[in-house]
């Protein structure tokens, strides 16, 4: 995500009005009746919609129902995700054990093994938190892969000349080095554990926004639909300024 923290006025001026403008595009369109407002709504009417769900914390329950459910796929993906990434990197018998598995499985879109997944984990939590878990893994592992293997070889044989023992190849050459992959493969894991939590709630689900969509659909709502969609844009953003926070304040020396 572009960060505007040293951009000057305008640039951060145009980062919002864009959108604005899309807005009031939308809705002038929608007024004019460019558009079948049965379809696409207008923002008006989504505003209308939204306060009372608002209200009646109806979007706020099932926001933190689908909250809870995209930290813990995506911790449990992205840290084994993570420590098994940094083994394949360093270690090119791991990599060669592993890589063909990971490269023979990772097309398998995660949505044909739903009903794998919910044979296995029944239709409770597990089976939304490993849906989300297995769509993180693969796009933490490959990138933090790449990072271990991005990192110039004259640092591992200095420590290598130093006596440096696994787990100092772990924790102070390899897990500093591919951090910026890591964050990238972190960014892009976020993104797919929000596309994922849609999907499993789609099924099995009596609460989230997945649910709020397919509820909504089922009904022809298209306004709560809409209002459904947008939470989901909105967490995806704070998602990933909270990422771009921890970034800073884990990698300082990469400058965007």
């Amino acid at each position: 995500m572009m960060r505007f923290a040293g951009a000057s006025p305008l640039v951060r001026a145009v980062s919002v009005l864009s959108p604005l403008t899309l807005l009031v595009v939308w809705e002038l369109l929608a007024r004019a009746g460019a558009i079948d407002t049965r379809l696409f709504s207008s923002p008006s009417h989504i505003i209308q919609a939204f306060v009372p769900l608002l209200l009646s914390g109806d979007l706020l329950y099932n926001t933190a129902v689908s909250v809870q459910r995209v930290v813990l796929g995506f911790v449990a993906g992205a840290v084994p995700g993570i420590l098994l990434g940094i083994g394949m990197g360093l270690s090119p018998l791991v990599r060669s054990a592993v890589e063909p598995m990971i490269a023979a499985t990772y097309p398998i879109p995660k949505l044909a093994i739903m009903p794998l997944i919910l044979l296995v984990f029944g239709l409770g939590e597990m089976s939304k938190v490993f849906t989300i878990a297995i769509g993180v893994f693969y796009l933490v592992v490959i990138n933090t892969m790449a990072g271990v293997l991005d990192i110039d070889r004259i640092y591992l044989d200095v420590a290598r000349n130093f006596g440096a023992s696994r787990r100092d190849f772990y924790l102070t050459v390899a897990f500093p080095g591919a951090l910026p992959m890591i964050f990238a493969g972190l960014k892009l894991g976020m993104g797919m554990a929000l596309i994922l939590i849609v999907a499993a709630e789609l099924s099995a689900a009596k609460a989230g926004v997945g649910w709020m969509i397919w509820r909504a659909y089922d009904m022809f709502d298209i306004e709560q639909m809409f209002v459904a969609l947008i939470t989901l844009s909105v967490l995806g953003y704070l998602f990933s300024l909270l990422l771009d926070a921890v970034e800073r304040w884990v990698v300082p020396w990469k400058q965007s």
